[in-house]
């Protein structure tokens, strides 16, 4: 890969990144938002790199030994012999110093960054890993607000049936939202949230079954309201994480849709 050719390949990958982090919002399919700045940066320093291989490439430089003027004129000592320098890399008329032809496959991520966004993950991801398991013992929850219906996060839902004595949950209308997740046996659905520590290759999903609603399209983003399903002993794991299902509207995916987070605004 001769060398304008790698200025060419850092332009791509310091504009494609850019390109997803700086002018568009694309790097939030991949990476939590606290990421972001790394991404700008990673951009700006492949820019500054490429800029500083064209300047080298264009600045003119002299072999070490050679008098300007006479750069193809051997050492008089060696009666016009090519140096040994020069048999090493060039033996045989080939150039073997170069990169293999494989490196030209760099191209195509660095093209895709420009050309093609992959989509985000959603219930594809989703359906075919075990949910989230809610590990941490919680043993004191604060009494739940007054508000009907109550917005919840799937894990606080989740929480709060499986580890509140108290059953504070029971009867309280609650509002969450997240995308559609079928069940893979092809029974029912679940309101399911990915949530991303630091890139998409760490993701996790936290879900609560629905019932009592039919299934929307799979990613579909909704708003549900409504009680928890009973089943099991409600305040021990042997309770599901499920809700019967009073309304489901669809929403727009929220800039948030990467955590498990309260439902933001009304709905449409």
């Amino acid at each position: 890969m001769k060398r304008p050719v790698q200025v060419v390949l850092l332009l791509l990958s310091g504009f494609g990144l850019l390109h997803i982090s700086l002018f568009t919002d694309l790097c939030l399919r991949y990476v939590r938002p606290g990421m972001r700045p790394l991404l700008v940066a990673s951009g700006l320093l492949l820019l500054a790199l490429a800029a500083a291989e064209l300047w080298s490439y264009r600045t003119p430089t002299t072999r070490h030994g050679a008098t300007p003027g006479h750069e193809g004129s051997g050492d008089p000592g060696h009666d016009g012999e090519p140096e040994a320098a020069d048999l090493a890399g060039h033996g045989h008329g080939h150039d073997h110093s170069g990169v293999p032809r494989v490196a030209w496959l760099l191209f195509l991520p660095a093209l895709s960054l420009l050309l093609y966004a992959s989509p985000a993950l959603g219930a594809y991801t989703a359906s075919r890993e075990p949910a989230k398991a809610v590990t941490r013992q919680q043993d004191h929850f604060d009494a739940l607000a007054a508000t009907s219906p109550l917005p919840m996060t799937l894990t606080q839902f989740t929480r709060r049936v499986q580890q509140d004595r108290t059953q504070a949950i029971r009867g309280r209308t609650v509002r969450m939202s997240g995308l559609v997740t079928p069940d893979k046996g092809g029974s029912g659905w679940f309101l399911t949230r990915i949530i991303i520590s630091c890139c998409a290759a760490d993701a996790q999903s936290v879900k609560v079954r629905v019932h009592g609603a039919p299934s929307l399209p799979a990613d579909t983003w909704v708003s549900v309201t409504g009680t928890v399903h009973p089943g099991g002993k409600l305040g021990t794991r042997s309770a599901p994480a499920a809700l019967d299902a009073a309304t489901v509207t669809k929403i727009d995916r929220p800039v948030n849709g990467y955590s498990d987070a309260l439902p933001l605004g009304p709905t449409r």
